[in-house]
């Protein structure tokens, strides 16, 4: 049977190496150590604690989408139209701008220093070299 790596099921699992561990230490996730003293992970105790996580309480804060590229960060900016909108995110360095309708940018309520996810998804990517 296949085990993982503290860090390997951190990065399957969308946390942080560190959280893993406290998990681990906290008896949430059932490890055992190799002949080099590392902490593993077998692969059906690592699927089943996924299942088990997915059900938590934090599974009501997950974005259910195909899109990867995802910028959080808050809105600097709406232009309204009769039909359109603009919006604008500053996600760290990145500013990103979104055209979408009018009714989005109303059921989402976004305005102005509200935090929002730009999700980019796209089927070209082109590459610039500086």
């Amino acid at each position: 049977m296949q085990s993982y790596t503290i860090g390997q099921a951190a990065r399957l699992l969308g946390v942080s190496p560190d959280t893993a561990r406290r998990w681990a230490d906290a008896g949430r996730m059932v490890t055992h150590r190799d002949e080099g003293g590392r902490r593993l992970i077998d692969g059906r105790d690592l699927a089943a604690f996924s299942v088990e996580l997915a059900k938590g309480d934090d599974a009501e804060d997950v974005s259910y989408t195909s899109v990867r590229n995802a910028f959080p960060g808050i809105v600097t900016a709406v232009k309204l139209g009769d039909v359109a909108a603009q919006v604008e995110i500053q996600a760290g360095p990145h500013r990103l701008v979104s055209l979408l309708t009018r009714e989005a940018v109303e059921e989402l309520g976004l305005e102005v220093g509200v935090e929002a996810t730009a999700r980019v998804k796209s089927t070209n990517v082109h590459i610039d070299r500086t």
